[in-house]
């Protein structure tokens, strides 16, 4: 359903226009919500984020995580900056170009991440089970098996 006009793409039911709408409201929702628990107040949502991306990515160059995160190399530099200042991450030489520098986690880095994953994880269950019956969680359990389905190829 296109939110400005109200109108059904063409070929599409108005039962699944609505169901995209929805989830997307809901998943933009809960991914906010789910940030909101673990906001570390001593940095800022684009540090965190790239804190994460450094986790996952391992030792990545200052421009590989500015292009996975969609921010300009500047902006990458600057939140990269904070973070060492911080002690959560560090920069070393690229031992294949020594011009170049790669951003690694620092052990309190990992420590904060998985602190924070602990965290949301842990107020998600809560959550769910303060907020939820069982039967209403078998629902979820189901409705998350249909779902699965949007994900695959």
């Amino acid at each position: 359903m296109d939110h400005e006009t109200g109108e059904v793409p063409e070929g599409v039911s108005p039962s699944a226009a609505r169901a995209a709408r929805e989830l997307r409201v809901v998943f933009s929702r809960l991914r906010r919500r789910i940030r909101e628990v673990a906001q570390d107040e001593d940095l800022t949502p684009s540090q965190v984020s790239a804190l994460t991306l450094a986790g996952k990515h391992g030792a990545a160059t200052a421009s590989a995580l500015a292009a996975a995160e969609g921010v300009r190399p500047q902006s990458m530099a600057a939140t990269l900056s904070a973070l060492e200042q911080h002690g959560l991450i560090r920069r070393s030489p690229d031992p294949d170009d020594g011009r170049r520098q790669l951003v690694t986690l620092t052990e309190t880095g990992r420590e904060r991440i998985e602190d924070n994953r602990q965290v949301r994880a842990e107020w998600l269950a809560r959550a769910l089970e303060d907020r939820f019956s069982e039967a209403e969680r078998g629902t979820l359990l189901e409705a998350f098996a249909l779902m699965e389905r949007l994900t695959r190829p």
